[in-house]
C-alpha cells in the first residue's frame, strides 16, 4: 500500500488505471489515495472545493478528530450540459466517491442542496460519515450553478433528470464497494440537505430497494396542484418590500400568511437578499419558461417588483397554463415511500418553511399509507443554512447537531429494530446544550 503521510500531513498518490476500481457507465474518472478523506486532508490536497460547501455549517463545527485514509474517485456520468467547470472538465453529472481503508461495511449515498456541486456536503455530511467508517458517494445532481435551469429540452428536465443521476450514482456506488471491498455493503443509507432531502424522499419513494433507509434534512416539497415553491414564493416577492420599506402596515401579516415562520422577521432580509428572488426565478424557468413572455429572458428580472416587466412578484401559478402544473407532476412527490425515513427541518427556516414542506410532506406520507416508515422532528430555533448561526448566534440553532442524532436513530431503527421518537418539535431549552439533543 502507498504511504500517503510525509511529516505527518497527508499526500495524495495518484493511481493508474490499473490500480482502480472502475465506476461502472462514467465517461471518466480519477483515484488517488489519500491520507485523509475529510476535509481536514482535502482541504489541504486540493481534493474537494471549498466554495461548494461554505456557510452550510456553523463556524464552531468540529472537525473530524483522526485522519480517515482511503480512496477518492473523481468522475463524471456522460451528460450533454458542461454547466460544471470542476477538474476543468466542464462537464455535468460529475461524483466524488470516498472508500475508506477502516470500514464499516456501509454507504452513505447523497446530492448537493440547492445549485451547488459535488462536494457540498463535504462538511455536513461526509465528515461525519467518513470518520464513522462509511464509504461515502455524491453527486451534482447533473447540472448545477445558476444557469442550471437551461439543461435538458422539456420544461422540468433539469430537475427530472437529479432523480435520474442520484439512482445512477447509488448503483454504481454499491457496484464500485463490492469490487473495492470484495463483498457488498450491508447497509445502503441516502440522506441529503434541502435540494438533496427532496430526492431522498423521491428515491424512497421511486427506489426503495435500493436503500435501506434515509434522512430528510429540510427537503422541499414539489407538488402539482401546491405547496411548491411557485405558491409562496411570489407573494413574498411582493410584500417583503412593502414591510421593509414601511409603506405598508398588514405586509409582515401577509408574509406569515403566505407561509414564513413568524418570528423569523430578522431572517427575512438576508434571504430578499440571496435566496427567495434567485430561487422564483431559476426555477420558475425549468418548469416555465414561456413566462415573463416575448423579449425578457427566461429567468425574469432580478428584484422586479409587482407591475414591473418581467416580474415574478406577479407570477400566477395557479392560473398558468395547464402544460407548466403537467411539468411540475414530473418531479412530484407521493409520500408512498417503501424504507424507513427521518425527516428534520428548523422552525426558523424563512426559505422553504416547515409548515408548507415537511409538516405536508408527514401528512402526505400519512395520506399514502406509509407512516409507519416515517417520523418528522421540528427542531425549534433552527433554520435551513447552519452559516446564519454565526450571524445571529443567540436566535438561530444549528441543525447538523440534530442531523447527526436523527441518522443514529435511522441506524437504530433498520440496523437494531429500536423504534425511532414519535413525530414531535424538539425544544431548545436553556438547561439543554444546544449540541446534543439526545434528550427527546
Amino acid at each position: 500500500m502507498a504511504d500517503t503521510t510525509e511529516g505527518g500531513v497527508a499526500r495524495a498518490v495518484r493511481l493508474d488505471a490499473g490500480r482502480a476500481v472502475r465506476v461502472p457507465g462514467a465517461a471518466r474518472q480519477q483515484a488517488v489515495r489519500l491520507g485523509d478523506l475529510t476535509t481536514v486532508g482535502t482541504t489541504t490536497t486540493g481534493h474537494t472545493v471549498v466554495a461548494d460547501w461554505e456557510n452550510l455549517h456553523a463556524s464552531g463545527t468540529p472537525r473530524p478528530e483522526r485522519p480517515v485514509p482511503g480512496l477518492q474517485i473523481d468522475g463524471c456520468f456522460p451528460a450533454e450540459t458542461r454547466l460544471n467547470p470542476h477538474h476543468g472538465w466542464h462537464h455535468d453529472a460529475q461524483f466524488v466517491l470516498r472508500l475508506p481503508d477502516d470500514w464499516n461495511g456501509k454507504l452513505v449515498v447523497t446530492a448537493a442542496p440547492g445549485v451547488r456541486r459535488q462536494y457540498a456536503t463535504d462538511r455536513v455530511i461526509a465528515d461525519g460519515a467518513l470518520a464513522a467508517g462509511y464509504a461515502y458517494a455524491a453527486t451534482d445532481k447533473g447540472n448545477s450553478g445558476a444557469d442550471f435551469h437551461t439543461a435538458g429540452r422539456r420544461p422540468g428536465d433539469a430537475l427530472v433528470d437529479w432523480s435520474r443521476r442520484l439512482y445512477e450514482l447509488a448503483v454504481a456506488a454499491r457496484l464500485v464497494v463490492r469490487r473495492h471491498y470484495g463483498t457488498e455493503a450491508h447497509r445502503t443509507y441516502v440522506t441529503g440537505i434541502s435540494n438533496g432531502g427532496y430526492l431522498t424522499r423521491a428515491q424512497l419513494e421511486r427506489h426503495p430497494d435500493l436503500y435501506d433507509g434515509g434522512v430528510d434534512w429540510e427537503g422541499p416539497l414539489w407538488m402539482a396542484e401546491g405547496p411548491n415553491l411557485f405558491t409562496y414564493l411570489p407573494t413574498v416577492l411582493a410584500h417583503y418590500p412593502r414591510h421593509r420599506d414601511g409603506g405598508d402596515p398588514d405586509a409582515a401579516a401577509r408574509l406569515i400568511d403566505a407561509g414564513l415562520p413568524a418570528g423569523s422577521e430578522f431572517l427575512w432580509d438576508i434571504h430578499h437578499r440571496t435566496y427567495w428572488d434567485a430561487t422564483q426565478r431559476t426555477y420558475r424557468a425549468v418548469f416555465d419558461p414561456r413566462y415573463p413572455g416575448p423579449g425578457r429572458p427566461p429567468a425574469g428580472v432580478p428584484f422586479a417588483g409587482p407591475g414591473e416587466p418581467g416580474a415574478d412578484a406577479d407570477y400566477d401559478y395557479p392560473n398558468r397554463p395547464s402544460a407548466v402544473h403537467e411539468a411540475v407532476a414530473r418531479v412530484a412527490l407521493t409520500g408512498a415511500i417503501g424504507k424507513p425515513l427521518l425527516s428534520l427541518h428548523g422552525t426558523l427556516d424563512a426559505f422553504l418553511p416547515v409548515t408548507l414542506h415537511s409538516d405536508r410532506y408527514t401528512e402526505l406520507v400519512a395520506a399514502a399509507g406509509r407512516g409507519r416508515l416515517h417520523r418528522q422532528y421540528r427542531i425549534e430555533g433552527g433554520n435551513h443554512v447552519d452559516g446564519f448561526c454565526d450571524l445571529f448566534p443567540a436566535r438561530l440553532r444549528p441543525l447538523l447537531p440534530a442531523y447527526r442524532t436523527v441518522f443514529k436513530a435511522l441506524e437504530d431503527w433498520v440496523e437494531r429494530g429500536t423504534n425511532p421518537p414519535s413525530n414531535r418539535t424538539v425544544a431548545w431549552n436553556d438547561d439543554v446544550d444546544d449540541g446534543d439533543i439526545g434528550t427527546w
